[in-house]
Formats: C-alpha cells, sequence, structure tokens
C-alpha cells in the first residue's frame, strides 16, 4: 500500500501540467498590445488625474497664512546660538512659516 502510495506521489510530482488559456496560446509576441494599453488607458489618465488634483490644490496652499504669533515660553527656546549666520535661524529656516522667538520676520502674506 505504502508503494501504490509513494507511486501516486511521485507520479503527481514529474508530471507537469499543459497550461490552458490566453497565455499559452499567443504567447510573448502580444504582449506590447497589453502594455500599450495599460499606458494609454491607465497610467496617462492616472498622471493626469494626479496633475489636476496638484492643480487645483494650489488655490487652498495660496489661501492659507501662518497662524497668529503667540510667544509661549517654553517654545523657540535658543539655549546655545546656531554656528551659522546670526545664530537665531535654525539651518532651513522658512521665514514665511518658522517663526523667531520674536515673531515672524515678515508680516504681509505674500510669498
Amino acid at each position: 500500500m505504502a508503494t501504490v502510495l509513494g507511486k501516486v506521489i511521485s507520479r503527481g510530482i514529474a508530471t507537469t501540467r499543459v497550461a490552458n488559456g490566453q497565455a499559452a496560446v499567443s504567447g510573448h509576441h502580444d504582449g506590447w498590445k497589453i502594455w500599450r494599453n495599460l499606458t494609454f488607458l491607465v497610467a496617462l489618465p492616472g498622471v493626469a488625474l494626479c496633475m489636476l488634483n496638484v492643480y487645483l490644490g494650489l488655490d487652498d496652499v495660496e489661501a492659507h497664512s501662518a497662524p497668529p504669533f503667540v510667544p509661549y515660553e517654553y517654545m523657540r527656546i535658543r539655549n546655545k546660538r546656531f554656528p551659522w549666520g546670526e545664530g537665531q535661524k535654525s539651518l532651513f529656516h522658512n521665514p514665511h512659516v518658522n517663526a523667531l522667538p520674536g515673531g515672524y520676520e515678515h508680516t504681509d502674506d505674500h510669498h
């Protein structure tokens, strides 16, 4: 009984199945059609939608202004001066967004 079961299992492992379907029949010569269709029907419309999303979102970004400055004593503590410039601004300081201990540098809303 064990030998019969062993033969059945080994025969099942040794045999390969013949693939049925479109991939087995068409081969590799029509693969470019799939990629062409994916490019024109999926990729390019996806890029166009992303560009539209960014373009429509630009109005929202420009409408926002910096929050009002509140001089909390626990924020913007400068125990040691920065080794560049006058020592108050961080290395990647943005005057429109980052406040100094005394407040914002620019009070206008224009970027």
